[in-house]
């Protein structure tokens, strides 16, 4: 007899279906697992072994074949141990075979108890499409299966209490929906920052339009300090953004079981050691990597030239695209990347370059081999570029409270408004998404406008990709001004935004 059993597989940040089926046949006892199973998958067969015995059920003295399928996808993680316990079980006859529209994943300990898995949010919504409606987790992935709608999720603490409820002994209780509560933990604010409201309003503007940042000053500045001030002006996350990243997250292994929906934009800080594979995702296991887990958030490099200059490349195609494709010899996958770049550096090796109280000691071969790491194709991609001054005394001592996070971010909620109106009809998100070939539509300058934009265009030797950029910060200027069109001093502060002397000098 064949028993399927219906479950779900992570393929990089993406759920699917799986089969498992289970069959008994004659012949010498023995367990196999057919289907691409990799090293966790095939050890099931002593999970599944001695958590039938522990829960009290006669281990069937028989051959044993359990095919996964789609038998030509491969197979990983502990996750297929229950639906291969329900399906050896059905297939003896000690338990009921499955309805058609149910699904299991868990990892079983050898007493039978479940343990949670890794991906059960993109599971849970792969689910959903493929037109299940009951999904049985281990107790710990229940709140976080339960954010797909259109699922009943069972919560199962062991195999005694999932045969209990398979056989009409005693019902599970379905798992509530998870609903966030209040986050009362407080985001970092603009208001601890003296000074330096030229980088505010960089910071602003960054927030209001989705766009990449990169803060060049000497050390103390504040540079760090107003990066990690930014997430308390950017907007909320919608559900769909919501969803998206808390399923990297989930797969990653990251969200916490009582908290599984990401309520505030990632804030992801490498340090600058990390390797190309940790930045880009990959590696034996395949799994995303920090631009990934930035998705919809932000992605902060701090000492960028630190960085070694492969693993800045790496950022080149996601900052185009929203999404990087890992190519590894076990296989190609495509990651979310839709990330807000925020980074900082200090203008030489020692820091001091154009201090006015400090010298610096950098000879000029030092200071172009501490700046070559940055590859003009990359510095392109950057829209905005901001000199970070030194802090004068007396602004350090100033009484006067500077203004506040919650102030800024009204003014950069009503501008996100009035993009979502104008880009209802778009793919894009935010102005900083504005494809190429919506530019004039949404971008269009005036006679002063296009002259401004010709001579700098002349004058600074940009590239096409930096006039869009330009084009798109002016554009989110505007919306902040709550302007209709493009006007020559939106454009004249969007372009002073590309002044890189400072690191070519």
């Amino acid at each position: 007899m064949v028993v399927t059993v219906r479950s779900l597989g992570l393929n990089g940040v993406a759920g699917y279906a799986v089969s498992a089926e289970c069959f008994l046949s004659g012949g010498l006892p023995a367990f196999d697992v057919v289907g691409l199973p990799d090293a966790a998958v095939r050890e099931a067969r002593e999970r599944v072994r001695a958590a039938v015995k522990n829960a009290g059920a006669k281990f069937p003295v028989s051959r044993i074949t359990v095919n996964l399928a789609p038998a030509g996808q491969k197979k990983a993680g502990t996750l297929y141990d229950l639906p291969i316990f329900v399906g050896l079980l059905a297939a003896a006859g000690d338990l009921p075979v499955p309805e058609e529209d149910a699904a299991f994943i868990g990892e079983l300990s050898l007493t039978g108890a479940l343990r949670r898995v890794n991906g059960a949010l993109p599971m849970a919504l792969a689910a959903e499409r493929a037109g299940i409606r009951t999904l049985f987790v281990p107790a710990e992935n229940a709140a976080e299966a339960s954010l797909a709608q259109g699922l009943t999720v069972y919560g199962v603490p062991d195999v005694v209490s999932l045969s209990a409820h398979l056989r009409g002994e005693q019902r599970l209780t379905p798992a509530p929906v998870w609903t966030p509560e209040e986050d009362e933990a407080g985001l970092l604010d603009l208001r601890d920052v003296m000074g330096q409201e030229n980088v505010k309003r960089a910071l602003e503007i960054a927030a209001a339009g989705g766009h990449n940042l990169l803060m060049i000053g000497s050390p103390g500045a504040g540079k760090s300090m107003l990066a990690k001030r930014l997430p308390s002006i950017l907007p909320a996350l919608s559900r769909e953004e919501a969803l998206a990243v808390s399923g990297v997250w989930s797969v990653a292994g990251l969200t916490d079981p009582g908290h599984p929906l990401l309520t505030r934009r990632p804030f992801r800080s490498p340090h600058h050691s990390t390797s190309a594979s940790a930045l880009a995702g990959g590696g034996p296991a395949m799994r995303p990597g920090e631009i990934s887990l930035a998705h919809n958030g932000v992605l902060f490099l701090d000492e960028l030239p630190e960085f070694r200059r492969d693993v800045l490349e790496v950022l080149r195609q996601p900052l185009e695209d929203g999404e990087v494709t890992v190519a590894r010899a076990g296989g190609t996958l495509r990651l979310p990347a839709r990330f807000q770049l925020i980074c900082a550096m200090n203008p030489c090796r020692c820091g001091w370059r154009g201090h006015p109280d400090r010298q610096c000691t950098c000879s000029d071969r030092d200071r172009a081999r501490y700046v070559e790491k940055i590859s003009g194709p990359l510095l392109d991609r950057i829209d905005l570029h901001v000199t970070v001054p030194s802090v004068e005394y007396e602004a350090m001592r100033r009484r006067d409270t500077p203004e506040s996070s919650a102030e800024v971010k009204a003014r950069v909620d009503a501008a996100r408004a009035i993009q979502s109106r104008r880009l209802s009809d778009s793919a894009a998100a935010c102005n900083a998404q504005i494809p190429p070939s919506e530019m004039a539509a949404f971008c269009s300058l005036d006679a002063a406008g296009e002259a401004l934009m010709k001579n700098a265009f002349q004058r600074l030797g940009l590239t096409a990709r930096s006039h869009d950029r330009i084009l798109r910060v002016a554009r989110t200027i505007a919306d902040l001004e709550g302007e209709a069109d493009i006007g020559a001093a939106h454009l004249a502060e969007a372009i002073q935004y590309r002044n890189t002397d400072i690191l070519r000098g």
